[in-house]
C-alpha cells in the first residue's frame, strides 16, 4: 500500500473495451481493485475510484461494420452493458465514464498540443499497409500477418502469439487485409510519433521508485533496459479523437489512459489536485497491459507535465480448467451468461477471485474447485460459525447478552485486523481473506470447545459470557470481510444492528440488542449444479474444437446438426442487375430479387462471369448473413458457388422456381 498521508488518493482500473461482454478474466482487475478501495474506506481513507469504457480503436470499427451498425452505437451499447455488469458485481466506482465523452476529447487534444509544444511529438513519413481491394489504409487490427521480430502470426499492433512486442506500422510481414483477406501492400503516408526513446533514463529512475507489484516493475524495467522505440500515435480512422490539425485520429493507447484524467475531471472540480499536484495515483491493471501503463503512459505524463502514478498493481493471468484462457478455443467463462444468469451470488465469485491465489500469480477457474471452496470454506466454516452462533443466541437468549468480551477475543480480532492491513500494503488479497478465514476457524473451534449446548443447561451466566465472545467474532468477521463480500456481510451486520462500520469497529464490543431470526448467509452448491455448469463449458470447448457426439468423417470435415443447417435462410433469387465494383477486378455488385424484396450483394465472381450474362439468372442466396462492406459497397447476402481449380460456378436450381422459394 502506497503511503497515504494527506495526499489526494486516486485508484483506477484498466478500461474495459466497449466491444464485447465481460468474462472472468476481466475480473482479476476490477474485483481486487474494488476490495482494495473498500478496505481503504474501512480504514477511514477517502479514495476516488474511477474507470470507464474504452470506446475507440480499430476493433470497434471492425465489429460495427460486421454488425451493420456504427462505432458510436456499438460503443454506447457496451458502455451501458459494462455499467450494469459492474453494479451487479458490487464494483462501486466513484465515477464511470467513457472515452468518447467531450471531456476526454478535449483533455486528449490539450495533452497532445502540450507534447507538441514540448518537442515530444514529431511527423514522419512511414510505410502503412494498404488494401487495394478495399481501397483503404489498414490501421492496427485491420491487418494481420507475421511479426517482423519473431515470425509468429501477429495482428496489426501486437505480436499476440509470439514475442508479445508492441508493433509499429510497417512491422507486419506479408500483410493481409482482415476484412477481405486480400494481400495488402505498403504505401507511404505522414504520421506522428511520440519520442518514447528520449525517456529511457527518466523511466529507469522512475521504475526504481514505483510502488505496486514487482511483476509490473520487473517487466517494464526489462523492456526499458533494452531498446525503446518511438511510438506512432496517429491512425487512419474516422472514429476516435482527432489529432489536432489533421484528419487523423490519435492511437487508442493515447486517449484511453488519458481517460483516467478526464474521468477524474468529470468526478470532481478538484481534479488538478490529483493530476497536477503531489498525489497518490494507483493503477490496477492486467499483466497484458504493463508495457502501456509502466512505460508509455508515465513517459507521456512526464512529457506533458502531469503527475505520475505512484503505484501500478498488475494481476496474474487466468486459466480455465487448467488450460490457457482462450475465447476462440472455448476456454472462457462469461460473467453474465455462465454465472449471473444461473443465479450464482456475486459475492461467491468475489471470494473465489480474491482467495484462490496471490494477486500476481496465475489463477485457475474450475467449476469443481469453485464448488468445493464455497461449500468447504464459506458454507462449512464461515457460514457455519455465523449461523450456529446467531441461531444459538436467538433460540436460547433472544438477544446479544450483556457483559464484557474477553481480552483474548479482542486480541485475536486486533491481530487479524493488523494482518489484513499488512496484506493490503502488499496488494495480497488472498492474505486478506486467509487472515479472516483463520479467525472463522478459530471461532468454530472456540464454540465447539466451550460446548455451549451443554453449558446453557448447567451455567446460563457462563454460557452468556462465552456466547458474547462468539458474537463478537461474528461481528468482527462481518466487518473485516465486508470489502470482499459486501452484500452478504452487510446482511450479517444488519442482524447485529450495525450500519456504517470501519475496521476499528471489529474491536468495539458488540452492543446488547434483541436479535431477529437469523438466516443462513451462504447456501451449499449442489453437485448437480456444478456438473451442469461443467457440461456447459465442455460443450463450448467441443464446439470450438469442432467435436461433437458423432464421429468425424474421414475427410476431416466437421459434422453439424440439422438445427445448425436450419439456421441458414437459403432462397432462390433472380439477378436483375450486375455491374463491376470500382477499383476491383474480382467483385461484382449484384441486385437480386428475393420474393418481393430486392437485395444488393457483392460477389467475387467477376473473373468467371460477365455482368451482362448474369441478368435474369436464378441463383441460390444466403439472406440471413450479417451485412458487410466490401470496397465500400454494402453486401446483404451471399451467392452460393462451387469452386474448382480457381474457377467459380454459380449454384442454380435444376428447373424454374419462383423467386424467394426457400431451400430446405
Amino acid at each position: 500500500m502506497t503511503s497515504l498521508s494527506n495526499k489526494p488518493l486516486l485508484i483506477t482500473c484498466g478500461l474495459p473495451y466497449a466491444n464485447g461482454p465481460c468474462h472472468i478474466g476481466h475480473l482479476r482487475t476490477y474485483i481486487p481493485a474494488d476490495i482494495y478501495v473498500r478496505c481503504l474506506k474501512k480504514l477511514q481513507q477517502d479514495p476516488l475510484f474511477v474507470c470507464g469504457s474504452d470506446t475507440h480503436g480499430t476493433p470497434i470499427v471492425i465489429n460495427a461494420e460486421q454488425q451493420g451498425t456504427t462505432p458510436a452505437k456499438l460503443a454506447a451499447y457496451y458502455h451501458r452493458y459494462w455499467e450494469d455488469t459492474f453494479k451487479a458485481l458490487s464494483v462501486d466506482f466513484s465515477h464511470y465514464g467513457n472515452t468518447d465523452a467531450p471531456t476526454n476529447h478535449f483533455r486528449t487534444q490539450e495533452i497532445v498540443k502540450s507534447l507538441q509544444a514540448n518537442g515530444c511529438i514529431y511527423p514522419r513519413v512511414i510505410r502503412l499497409a494498404y488494401c487495394p481491394e478495399c481501397d483503404r489504409s489498414l490501421p492496427d487490427r485491420y491487418v494481420e500477418g507475421a511479426c517482423f521480430f519473431c515470425g509468429m502470426p501477429a495482428r496489426g499492433d501486437e505480436c499476440d502469439q509470439g514475442c508479445g512486442r508492441h508493433l509499429e506500422p510497417g512491422e507486419i510481414v506479408d500483410p493481409t487485409c482482415k476484412t477481405c483477406g486480400a494481400s495488402a501492400e505498403y504505401r507511404e503516408e505522414q504520421h506522428y510519433f511520440f519520442k518514447l526513446s528520449a525517456f529511457k533514463d527518466f523511466l529507469l529512475a522512475y521504475l526504481e521508485s514505483l510502488g505496486g507489484t514487482a511483476n509490473a516493475r520487473n517487466y517494464a524495467r526489462e523492456w526499458v533496459s533494452n531498446e525503446l522505440k518511438d511510438w506512432c500515435i496517429t491512425r487512419n480512422l474516422g472514429w476516435g479523437v482527432t489529432f489536432p490539425g489533421t484528419d487523423l485520429v490519435v492511437y487508442v493507447w493515447v486517449d484511453a489512459p488519458i481517460g483516467y484524467i478526464s474521468f477524474t475531471e468529470e468526478a470532481t472540480s478538484a481534479w488538478e489536485g490529483y493530476w497536477k499536484s503531489d498525489s497518490n495515483i494507483i493503477h490496477f491493471i492486467g499483466t497484458d497491459i504493463i508495457y502501456h501503463h509502466a512505460i508509455f503512459w508515465p513517459a507521456l505524463l512526464k512529457g506533458a507535465s502531469y503527475t505520475l502514478p505512484a503505484a501500478i498493481v498488475a494481476s496474474g493471468m487466468v486459466k480455465v480448467d487448467g488450460k490457457t484462457f482462450s475465447k476462440s478455443r472455448g476456454y472462457v467463462v462469461w460473467v453474465d451468461e455462465d454465472y449471473l444468469d444461473h443465479g450464482f451470488h456475486p459475492d461467491l465469485l468475489r471470494f473465489y477471485l480474491a482467495s484462490y491465489t496471490s494477486h500476481t500469480k496465475e489463477l485457475n477457474f474450475s467449476w469443481q474447485v469453485f464448488g468445493e471452496k464455497v461449500n468447504r470454506e464459506l458454507v462449512g466454516s464461515l457460514g457455519n460459525f455465523i449461523y450456529r452462533t446467531l441461531h444459538f443466541a436467538y433460540k436460547n437468549f433472544g438477544r446479544v447478552p450483556e457483559g464484557p468480551v474477553d481480552a483474548e477475543i479482542m486480541e485475536r480480532v486486533a491481530d487479524t485486523r493488523e494482518k489484513i492491513v499488512s496484506a493490503l500494503k502488499e496488494y495480497e488479497f488472498k492474505k486478506v481473506v486467509d487472515a479472516a478465514m483463520s479467525l472463522s476457524d478459530f471461532g468454530n473451534a472456540y464454540f465447539q470447545s466451550k460446548e455451549l449446548w451443554n453449558l446453557v443447561k448447567s451455567d446460563r451466566t457462563a454460557c452468556a459470557r462465552e456466547l458474547k465472545n462468539c458474537i463478537q467474532l461474528v461481528k468482527a468477521l462481518s466487518v473485516l470481510l465486508e470489502p470482499v463480500m459486501p452484500s452478504t456481510m452487510r446482511g450479517v451486520q444488519a442482524q447485529l444492528g450495525l450500519t456504517m462500520t470501519y475496521f476499528y469497529d471489529a474491536t468495539v464490543e458488540v452492543e446488547p440488542l434483541r436479535l431477529p431470526k437469523p438466516a443462513l448467509p451462504f447456501a451449499k452448491i449442489d453437485e448437480k449444479k456444478i456438473g451442469a455448469m461443467e457440461a456447459i463449458l465442455n460443450e463450448r470447448i467441443a464446439r470450438a474444437d469442432h467435436k461433437g457426439p458423432a464421429k468425424e468423417p474421414s475427410t476431416g470435415e466437421a459434422i453439424i446438426k440439422l438445427d445448425d443447417f436450419k439456421k441458414m435462410d437459403l432462397r432462390i433469387a433472380r439477378i436483375v442487375e450486375a455491374e463491376p465494383v470500382q477499383k476491383s477486378d474480382k467483385l461484382l455488385r449484384i441486385t437480386a430479387q428475393v420474393g418481393e424484396e430486392t437485395r444488393q450483394i457483392v460477389a467475387g465472381i467477376a473473373k468467371d462471369y460477365a455482368p451482362e450474362d448474369l441478368i435474369g439468372t436464378d441463383v441460390v442466396v444466403l439472406i440471413n448473413l450479417q451485412p458487410v462492406k466490401l470496397m465500400g459497397v454494402e453486401s446483404r447476402g451471399m451467392l452460393l458457388v462451387a469452386e474448382n481449380d480457381g474457377q467459380s460456378v454459380l449454384i442454380r436450381p435444376a428447373r424454374k422456381m419462383p423467386s424467394g422459394a426457400r431451400i430446405r
